[in-house]
């Protein structure tokens, strides 16, 4: 991790750890309507990953090897929801983390395993990168959908 993400971590999780107990930080029914960024790049994501299944079957590795990057470096929620959400997760914060690594991980095997035109390796890349997105949302998106989206 760079200075850069660590002081960037660092400062969220310090204000998090400040504001998180205060009522005028807590979700209110207002803020918790407005969909999440969040749900906008899993949207994009669940698109992407579409596609590569389409491409796997047609072998169409040129599309795979361009495809593949957007999954690896996806974009990031802004700092606002950023601190939300790691207000939320609380102390499974380092699990979310890790279930996005894994995904960035797989993402960029799954590109190299393109480039080289090598099936095997495309498909166990999917496979990895299928299973992370897919322990991540039995772990999450219930209680993130209940949180952000079915306030009380």
């Amino acid at each position: 991790m760079n200075i850069s993400r660590m002081t960037l971590a660092i400062l969220a999780i310090g204000f998090t750890v400040i504001t998180a107990p205060h009522p005028a930080f807590t979700e209110t029914a207002a803020t918790a309507i407005e969909p999440l960024v969040l749900r906008k790049i899993m949207r994009e994501l669940g698109k992407n990953m579409q596609h590569i299944s389409d491409s796997i079957a047609r072998e169409d590795w040129a599309l795979i090897t361009e495809i593949a990057p957007h999954i690896a470096d996806h974009p990031k929620p802004p700092l606002t929801e950023k601190i939300r959400i790691l207000a939320f997760v609380g102390s499974d914060a380092g699990k979310f983390r890790d279930y996005d690594e894994k995904t960035h991980q797989a993402g960029q095997e799954l590109r190299r395993a393109a480039m080289q035109k090598d099936r095997t390796e495309v498909i166990s890349a999917f496979a990895t990168l299928q299973e992370s997105c897919v322990t991540c949302h039995q772990s999450f998106r219930k209680s993130f959908q209940e949180h952000f989206y079915e306030q009380r």
